[in-house]
């Protein structure tokens, strides 16, 4: 019994002097945020936004760019406001020449870049019998094209300077597909590959790469979702499972996971709840989601008269998107310049 007890004590004691250990390396080992330059894709609202903002607080100099000016203009002058250096510019993250215009700006501005933050994104929500090619095609353009895009555009700079961070924002969907996500859930299992892909070969160059798998976040966002299928229904069940909170992510903690991230070289971090029970579950007993997801997808809606037609979330709301858990995405989507 006494040897018992004292084993338990060398571990206990083994465990406590590990732990001692990984927290002086991190604290040794911790990347100083404080007049880095970075930029943000999809940096004007939602997570984007959400992450600029805690940037902001850390004294690190912004570059946001979106495909809307006015969300562009209230995203700066919010940031300004909070004392941030911004450079807000239009650039859509598909076009690869628009990319290296922005690339090419934020270096004339700040002299480099430090951390790119790979965010902007686009949600199709629909069953797949009504999603055509051109859907599919979006998805893959901006989930894995414009990272790509961003990615090569800076990278000659981070080797010049023998150092940078990239953080790419894939999902849950990247690792397990979600029925009625389809072009979504195949374009992040992209970005998924590509940014693992890439924290690998660039590690050596002193070029960390971080692959973000984050559940559903109450950003807001589901007003600019592209909706096809029954378009009523579809945006209220989506709607309201990205509203309900043992699901979905405050996206200010998801935010501060994701300056941890890169504040202490996590490449892999876990962000959510829901991220981590599905990874184990999907390691451990794949069928199990399976059968979850299969049978989730008999009670999603049918194929609507216009399922065809693509409508915005905006377009698609409904007493059925009004209810009360749902309803708190309208009031995230004003904190977080989504309208």
């Amino acid at each position: 019994m006494k040897t018992c007890n004292r084993n338990k004590l060398l571990a206990l004691a083994g465990i406590g002097l590990l732990i001692g250990v990984r927290m002086i390396a991190e604290d040794r080992v911790r990347y100083p945020l404080s007049g880095r330059v970075a930029v943000i894709t999809g940096g004007s609202r939602g997570l984007g936004l959400v992450i600029a903002r805690h940037l902001a607080a850390k004294g690190v100099n912004l570059v946001i760019c979106s495909r809307s000016k006015d969300q562009l203009d209230a995203a700066q002058q919010e940031l300004t406001a909070l004392g941030a250096q911004v450079l807000a510019l239009q650039c859509d993250v598909t076009d690869q020449s628009q990319v290296n215009k922005l690339v090419a700006a934020a270096i004339n501005r700040y002299g480099k870049i430090d951390i790119l933050i790979n965010n902007a994104g686009t949600i199709q929500v629909g069953p797949v019998n009504v999603m055509t090619e051109r859907e599919y095609e979006e998805a893959m353009n901006v989930h894995f094209w414009g990272p790509l895009y961003t990615t090569l555009a800076t990278l000659p700079h981070f080797r010049a300077q023998q150092e940078g961070r990239i953080i790419n924002i894939a999902s849950i969907g990247g690792k397990i597909a979600v029925p009625h996500l389809l072009p979504y859930c195949a374009s992040k299992f992209a970005l998924v590959g590509l940014s693992e892909g890439l924290a690998t070969e660039l590690k050596k160059e002193n070029i960390l790469v971080s692959t973000i798998t984050p559940s559903l976040m109450r950003t807001g966002s589901p007003r600019n979702i592209t909706v096809k299928g029954d378009h009523e229904k579809e945006y209220a069940w989506f709607k309201t499972a990205a509203s309900f909170p043992l699901i979905s992510e405050e996206p200010q903690k998801v935010a501060r996971k994701i300056i941890g991230a890169l504040e202490f070289n996590n490449i892999r971090p876990s962000i959510s709840r829901a991220e981590r029970v599905a990874s184990i579950t999907k390691e451990v007993a794949p069928e199990v989601l399976d059968f979850v997801f299969s049978q989730i997808n008999r009670f999603l809606p049918k194929n609507g008269t216009d399922g065809y037609v693509s409508k915005s979330g905006y377009e698609s709301e409904s007493r059925l998107s009004s209810n009360k858990i749902a309803r708190g995405a309208d009031s995230d989507a004003v904190l977080n310049n989504e309208l």
